[in-house]
């Protein structure tokens, strides 16, 4: 099987990974990939938003499935048009993938199926936002309704700061994703993401991590895209899977199919759990970043039949083997991040890194200069590991981070702290 990924980051390596783990990969090519992809696959030019172009490659190429990593080229409608050319596609089409590309449109449909997620207010205009911030008082969230790159929610603590985030959105910090915001109550409890894979009609749980989004130790300072995740999560129980499913997702795809826009590809539930219910926090239509790369690490070889079957609309004939293991991520990201950072920093000893199904350094922003391997990115690298223990995963995921030279990265020491007190 020839293989087409679309992107460049650390998802995008976990999951070329993964892939190569099963024979059925007879080649494998990634755009644009990046240093550490381009060791182990073929990366090319390609504009990933552009759909005929990506067709167009696609057929040049002999592709027999397409990856589709990121958001951006699903919310540009490249799925359809590969569809439409008649070749396999792993992600939904632009219309579905609005669970993603618009939060005001996820609440809507949370309203039509009754599934559980907070209160919330739909504002396009910057002052009507304001007066709600000041009625209902903090702490608040406020979200850029569009797509910006996992930085575009604001936990705001005091009014002064939702504030701010409204000016700031409306502002056009986030481009056209904050044109439009939505304001929510906070749900308390604990956070988890639920992952399964849809084919528009079988929903196929295949795995639970936890993300962590600040970038401070504790879970403090700002939001980022991701600094590190393991996976299983505790919080996400039997129980509590059975009723996000039951609950939330189904419900959720059942009414897409009704309005004519089946969903197709992996479906990233965010979810708050308290007191074992769980509520939505937000939906994403590909797999999330950092949380891909425990996932496929626990998935190996799998991952592609999995994906294979949902692409093919054969999820009822699949089934998903865990090991009873643990996996996690640290990731290893640029001084100064998410604020200004400096690119260009070489980064050293990633080749005498083990690399093993126990253990993958994964490139996110990375890049080539001559023979050195230099920071191109925010977050630069993704320390992964495997054990029988998430404490053994922490020990070799750490012991992978100890072992980059680079003095410019940066990375939180806690990942995890949630499940090992």
């Amino acid at each position: 099987m020839n293989i087409l990924i679309l992107g460049g980051g650390g998802r995008e390596h976990a999951l070329a990974w993964a892939a190569l783990q099963n024979p059925k990969c007879d080649k494998l090519i990634v755009a644009p990939g990046n240093a550490g992809i381009a060791e182990i696959a073929t990366c090319a030019t390609l504009d990933t938003e552009d759909p005929g172009a990506v067709t167009e490659f696609a057929g040049e190429h002999a592709i027999d499935l397409v990856i589709i990593g990121p958001e951006a080229p699903l919310a540009a409608g490249v799925a359809d048009r590969l569809r439409e050319a008649g070749l396999l596609v792993f992600g939904p089409s632009a219309a579905a993938a609005r669970l993603e590309a618009s939060k005001a449109f996820t609440k809507e449909i949370c309203a039509a199926v009754g599934a559980p997620t907070a209160a919330y207010a739909h504002f396009t205009d910057a002052e009507a936002a304001r007066a709600h911030v000041r009625a209902e008082g903090a702490p608040i969230v406020v979200k850029a309704d569009g797509l910006a790159a996992g930085k575009g929610v604001v936990v705001a603590e005091t009014e002064e700061e939702a504030l701010a985030a409204i000016d700031e959105m409306f502002g056009g910090a986030f481009g056209s994703a904050g044109a439009e915001v939505v304001i929510e109550a906070l749900l308390t409890g604990e956070e988890a993401s639920f992952f399964v894979l849809v084919d528009g009609e079988t929903c196929l749980p295949i795995g639970t991590a936890q993300d962590h989004k600040r970038i401070g130790e504790g879970d403090t300072g700002p939001n980022t895209g991701g600094m590190g995740a393991y996976s299983p999560a505790p919080v996400m129980t039997s129980e509590v899977e059975a009723r996000a499913l039951e609950e939330i997702v189904r419900p959720t795809m059942a009414e897409m199919a009704r309005r004519g826009t089946p969903y197709q590809g992996v479906l990233y539930v965010g979810l708050m759990i308290e007191d074992g219910a769980p509520r939505l926090v937000e939906y994403n239509a590909r797999f999330g970043d950092p949380e891909a790369q425990v996932l496929m690490m626990r998935l190996g070889a799998q991952a592609l039949d999995l994906i294979h079957a949902c692409a093919e609309g054969r999820l009822d004939e699949a089934q998903v083997n865990w090991a009873g293991d643990h996996a996690m991520t640290v990731v290893m990201a640029a001084e100064g991040y998410p604020g200004a950072y400096r690119k260009g920093s070489v980064i050293g000893g990633l080749e005498a890194l083990p690399e093993d199904s126990f253990r993958m350094t994964f490139h996110a922003g990375t890049a080539r200069d001559g023979r050195q391997v230099v920071a191109a990115g925010g977050r630069v690298l993704n320390c992964t590991a495997r054990g029988a223990t998430l404490a053994e995963a922490r020990d070799r995921a750490y012991a992978l981070v100890d072992a980059v030279e680079w003095p410019e990265g940066v990375c939180r020491r806690d990942i995890g702290w949630r499940a090992l007190g």
